[in-house]
């Protein structure tokens, strides 16, 4: 089963059953090349819709140092495809990075500039 990450709404209860009709389960981790950044958004309807200015987002460094803290979860392709269709809208795309653990995982992040992970 394809792994997916989350330092965002992901995480979020409400949005797993409205993206995946689940609750998902999953363990902390971080992906490691990456650090904290934020999305101003844009579009009033959206920050309406979600009730905030700026989206949560990682950018790739590079840098082993840099890491962002959230969570992993397994999920089937069809997940993969909703949570694809969740970001979509928001501008994200949906890129590998590597795990602390030593594993790799989907990640989704701003597809509005910057280097993005190999």
């Amino acid at each position: 089963m394809p792994l997916l990450f989350s330092y965002g709404m992901l995480q979020q209860e409400e949005v797993q059953l409205a993206t995946f009709g689940r609750r998902l389960d999953g363990w902390r981790d971080e992906i490691v090349g990456f650090q904290r950044s934020t999305v101003r958004i844009e579009d009033p309807g959206i920050v309406a819709r979600v009730g905030r200015t700026h989206f949560d987002d990682a950018t790739f460094t590079g840098d082993a140092g840099h890491r962002v803290e959230g969570m992993v979860f397994e999920v089937s392709e069809g997940e993969l495809a909703s949570a694809d269709g969740f970001e979509a809208p928001f501008s994200y795309a949906r890129v590998s990075a590597a795990l602390a653990s030593g594993a790799r995982a989907w990640v989704f992040v701003y597809r509005g500039g910057g280097p993005q992970p190999p």
